[in-house]
């Protein structure tokens, strides 16, 4: 529970909050209805979502808003977080605050910002007798560590059927490989999983002329996707990189040839690609070596397609808040994995800001204070620019 004396500009006082609500994804454990009473407190307009899919945990979301007209500015992120796992020296669910340091799991991804979002309303509200300048809305899930089935997508779905559009929006996800303000992300590479399965024919070792190893065919089909690289990268993107993940036979036996060897990778691509123009160059590679259909079969999924917002008003709006509160001008970057970003460059221009990110994910998960401190106000910088920009 949110208590009710609980000061709202103040972002450590919220983000120890939905801390310690041990909200591992599906297990929502209160974080929304706290996030939700502090909108509520602020004057917006809350629908709190849940959403349901065959063989995936229904995931309650929530959209708010405050303010009808104008363009309407978005802040995205969730409010689900990573098992603690082991090697803590303090409760992951404790939100304690040793010298300046804010500790907890989801202290960097992302409830800290979050909050630091909430708090920056909340201050421009005070100072502009409960004023906005237009209109300002967040989309929080509780999927994005999840299978994100449930949550941003179906979210995204319900703002259509309702005409709730969204012009432009920043996700608070941790961007910042060491100092906050160092780095903006203004796109993210797409990402594609392979699996590639070789057939042969059992045998014994003792008599190879009997049997058909796949286990070579696969090596040299794994060489044609990796030997060359993909392409050397783009304007705003680093070249596309092709990891193999696994390389399995499962064969226990010392004098058996097996029937079948499977290969995994991922590639994350660049905006020179889509995951189907990418899937039939993987092909092309495969059929060069070995052109037979019954030997070898490929197996692709597309969890995010690659996307860049362009540089131009929105992404200086972002850049000059930063320089204001930190000294520094970030890079535009497209580096890293995927977040819900992808799913909203569908709806608008979007961008990442955040935390500094080298303790997501691990034990002691923390924050500085004073990049909490900072943070709220680059986003409250962010709010004043965006809509005192004519673009």
């Amino acid at each position: 529970m949110l208590p009710a004396d609980l000061s709202l500009t103040d972002p450590l006082l919220l983000a120890q909050a939905l801390i310690r609500c041990p909200s591992v994804t599906p297990d929502d454990a209160g974080a929304i209805a706290v996030l939700e009473t502090a909108l509520t407190r602020l004057g917006f307009r809350c629908h709190r979502l849940t959403f349901s899919a065959d063989g995936t945990p229904d995931i309650v979301n929530l959209y708010a808003r405050r303010g009808e007209q104008g363009r309407n500015l978005c802040f995205a992120g969730h409010t689900d977080v990573v098992p603690p796992g082991n090697g803590w020296s303090r409760d992951p669910f404790a939100a304690e605050v040793v010298d300046g340091v804010l500790y907890g799991r989801g202290a960097n991804d992302m409830k800290a910002a979050i909050a630091a979002f909430v708090a920056a309303c909340a201050r421009r509200l005070q100072a502009h007798d409960g004023s906005l300048p237009g209109s300002v809305s967040l989309l929080i899930t509780g999927d994005e560590e999840g299978p994100a089935i449930n949550g941003t997508v179906k979210v995204l779905g319900w703002l259509a059927e309702q005409n709730e559009t969204l012009d432009a929006c920043v996700v608070g996800e941790p961007t910042n490989p060491r100092t906050l303000g160092e780095m903006v992300k203004i796109g993210r590479r797409g990402s594609l999983n392979g699996c590639l399965t070789v057939w042969g024919s059992q045998g014994h070792v003792a008599y190879p002329h009997l049997a058909d190893n796949p286990i070579p065919r696969l090596v040299a089909l794994v060489q044609a996707l990796i030997g060359t690289p993909i392409d050397q990268g783009s304007s705003h993107f680093q070249a596309s990189n092709l990891e193999i993940t696994s390389i399995d036979v499962g064969n226990m036996a010392t004098n058996v040839i097996p029937a079948k060897a499977e290969a995994r990778f991922n590639v994350r691509f660049n905006d020179l690609w889509s995951g189907e123009t990418l899937e039939a160059h993987l092909r092309q590679r495969l059929q060069a070596v070995c052109d037979d259909p019954a030997l070898w079969d490929l197996a692709i999924s597309v969890s995010g397609e690659s996307f860049l917002t362009q540089p131009g008003p929105f992404t200086e709006v972002v850049e000059q808040a930063i320089r204001s509160v930190t000294g520094l001008s970030p890079d535009l970057s497209t580096t890293g994995g995927t977040s819900d970003a992808r799913f909203i460059k569908n709806a608008c221009p979007v961008l990442e800001f955040g935390l500094v990110g080298q303790t997501m994910h691990k034990a002691n998960e923390n924050c500085s204070v004073a990049d909490l401190e900072a943070l709220t106000s680059i986003y409250e910088r962010v709010i004043d620019g965006y809509f005192a920009c004519k673009a």
